[in-house]
């Protein structure tokens, strides 16, 4: 597996799977599969809502000795919900817990939002409403600096619970207010990335100030499809180059 060096002593994987919307009943499976067919850099987060089955699937490899746990990269994510201070700890902890790891290779800031707090015992992962149980669930936005929430995912680096930290779904002006504010530097901005949603000057933006890049939907965004978010003509994996591609190898 190639990597892609970020900063002065980073390497990280240059291909990874991600597990948004892997079912749960078959999440340490495809975790097993994906491990022995050569990925190395596991993408999760707490609203995936399947990190326990993620975490038995790296066991399985582990045990198995398919791989050991410092040849892979696992990335997982705060959600909104936990922005506080206070919180952050706790949701890091709950990741760790249920991917059964020590440490975390990489701690991402999922979206430059902050919702009101849920317990973990009430609801997790708690989602984007703060009640989907009434008849019009809304989302309860409540006001926590992002300067406020890095620097507790600063303390998480000094603590030793995760090796770096990042973000995800921030643009430019953002990244430039949290680099001046930042005394640990982003090392990783992951957003969506494909032929039809280039984010060029973005990019660029991350090349300039040594800030890796990861790409989310990178053959486009079939994801979205049932989210009414998204439709066919944005997705590459049917395109002939793609297609070619895959055949070859």
């Amino acid at each position: 597996m190639q990597s892609i060096k970020i900063g002065s002593d980073i390497d990280v994987p240059s291909v990874g799977f991600g597990f948004w919307k892997v079912d749960n009943s078959v999440c340490w499976q495809v975790a097993v599969d994906a491990i022995e067919a050569g990925y190395r850099h596991l993408d999760c987060a707490a609203d995936y809502g399947n990190e326990i089955e993620v975490g038995e699937g790296i066991k399985r490899a582990i045990d198995s000795g398919s791989v050991t746990r410092d040849q892979l990269w696992v990335t997982s994510k705060l959600w909104n919900n936990f922005h506080r201070p206070e919180h952050v700890r706790l949701a890091a902890e709950k990741s760790l817990s249920d991917l059964g790891l020590d440490q975390l290779d990489l701690y991402l800031m999922h979206f430059p939002i902050a919702l009101e707090y849920v317990p973990i015992e009430e609801r997790y992962p708690p989602g984007w409403f703060h009640d989907p149980e009434v008849d019009h669930p809304v989302m309860n936005p409540i006001d926590v600096p992002l300067g406020d929430t890095w620097q507790a995912m600063e303390e998480l680096v000094e603590q030793g619970l995760v090796k770096h930290i990042g973000v995800c779904n921030f643009g430019v002006s953002l990244l430039r207010d949290l680099r001046s504010r930042a005394r640990i530097q982003p090392a990783m901005l992951q957003i969506e990335l494909h032929p039809y949603l280039t984010q060029q000057k973005l990019v660029r933006y991350c090349h300039e100030v040594g800030m890796g890049v990861t790409a989310f939907s990178p053959l486009g965004a079939q994801s979205y499809f049932e989210l009414s978010m998204a439709d066919a003509s944005e997705s590459a994996i049917n395109q002939k180059a793609i297609v070619s591609i895959a055949e070859d190898v």
